[in-house]
């Protein structure tokens, strides 16, 4: 059944909040750091005014808001905390620990640049850094994404066949303080959809019988124990596991939050536009997306043949369907908003590259490094990108694989 809901008026930042309010969260660990703050102060405001029956935990540093959520995740709770920056930063090790122990934590990172020099604006270093720390990662577009990725997390972190954290992101300032027309849903259509925390069952051999793998203070087991060289491997691969069976259920309950919605977010991983005759494609992710779609746009009214595809999902990859989609493209180009210094281009780039590499039809691909420390991208620098692919498409050799736009030299 679709639910219409009501319109209002949110920046990024609310929409995660009013979502978080929606989802039966238990606990809440809490420190603000900019431009993240605002999830933060928002939840603070349900749980005074008992709009949340949450525990809400105001802590000392973001080592310790994470710290929080992996000792309640662990006694059964659904948990939810909010960073950016330096603050994920200080995370690091907890990061590792989160997906280790199998908790499906919730986390929405407004992406900052890091320091140094000391920057509060936008770029993806951030989260891109994590990209190997076992969460499943999304990359939203605007507001409404946002309050419906938030959502989805939920229910795919908790699920039986994945039980691992989610972050999910949104760019700092270009959404996290930028009011848009966001769709609600009614509480009630939210809770039904979400439902409550149901921790999944371990069998234990001295017990003879399956309990809760929660620390419930009844059951004697342990979490976390030391796991040396003999069976350290065999716990990451259940992450691995894990992340594989991530692809799926992303797709299930995209899908069937689309029916509850009608808002459509494609398959789960990725949207795209004019893609069908492309002979030119820009890959990004987060909210430069529409600009660039909006370049696109523009474009094939003149009779260019260019496309763009968003991922929304980075963790896991979706490199077969990216793959699937580029098979008849001639030029690609990939748009990273973080820095690898020392590597041949950027992460998403090298991604997308190692995705392609056993395409039969192997379209040249390109790196075009953006935004930097929130410096905007313009549609007259898109439309430069554009000209850039399309002489490529048509059998000009790139002078550079890997490109800084926007930069002073």
């Amino acid at each position: 059944m679709k639910v219409v809901g009501e319109v209002r008026a949110l920046n990024g930042d609310e929409a995660v909040a009013y979502a978080v309010k929606q989802c039966n969260v238990d606990v809440i660990s809490a420190y603000p750091i900019t431009p993240q703050t605002i999830i933060v102060e928002r939840l603070s405001e349900y749980v005074a005014n008992g709009e949340i029956h949450a525990e809400y935990v105001n802590v000392e540093s973001e080592h310790s808001a994470l710290s929080t959520c992996i000792g309640a995740a662990a006694a059964g709770a659904r948990t939810f905390t909010a960073t950016s920056s330096q603050g994920l930063a200080l995370m690091w090790e907890l990061l590792y620990i989160a997906s280790g122990l199998r908790l499906p934590i919730v986390m929405a990172v407004v992406n900052r640049a890091l320091s140094a020099p000391i920057n509060i604006h936008c770029d993806h270093s951030d989260s891109i850094g994590t990209r190997d720390s076992g969460w499943i990662q999304f990359y939203v577009e605007n507001s409404q994404e946002a309050y419906d990725t938030v959502i989805q997390a939920f229910k795919i972190a908790e699920h039986p066949d994945i039980q691992l954290p989610v972050m999910i992101n949104l760019d700092g300032f270009y959404l996290s303080h930028t009011l848009e027309n966001v769709r609600v849903l009614p509480d009630d259509v939210v809770s039904g959809f979400v439902g409550f925390r149901k921790p999944v069952k371990v069998w234990v051999p001295y017990l003879g019988k399956e309990v809760p793998a929660v620390l419930d203070g009844y059951t004697p087991i342990s979490l976390g124990i030391i796991a040396l060289s003999d069976y350290y491997y065999e716990f990451k691969m259940m992450v691995i596991k894990a992340m594989e069976n991530a692809r799926e259920v992303i797709k299930e309950v995209s899908k069937e939050f689309s029916e509850l919605s009608s808002r459509v977010y494609s398959d789960g991983f990725l949207t795209h536009y004019g893609i069908e005759d492309a002979e030119a494609v820009l890959v990004v992710m987060g909210s430069a997306a529409g600009t660039v779609r909006y370049v696109a746009r523009e474009l094939r009214k003149k009779g260019l043949k260019v496309g763009v595809i968003r991922l929304r999902t980075f963790r896991p990859f979706p490199y077969e369907e990216l793959t699937k989609l580029l098979e008849n493209v001639k030029a690609v180009g990939v748009m990273d908003r973080a820095v690898s210094p020392g590597a041949y281009g950027a992460p998403l780039f090298n991604e997308v590259r190692t995705a392609l590499y056993d395409s039969s039809n192997k379209p040249v691909v390109v790196n075009y490094v953006y935004g930097i420390g929130g410096r905007d991208l313009s549609p007259h620098t898109v439309k430069e990108l554009y000209s850039d692919l399309l002489e490529i498409a048509r059998g000009k050799k790139p002078s550079n694989i890997v490109r800084y736009v926007g930069v002073r030299l």
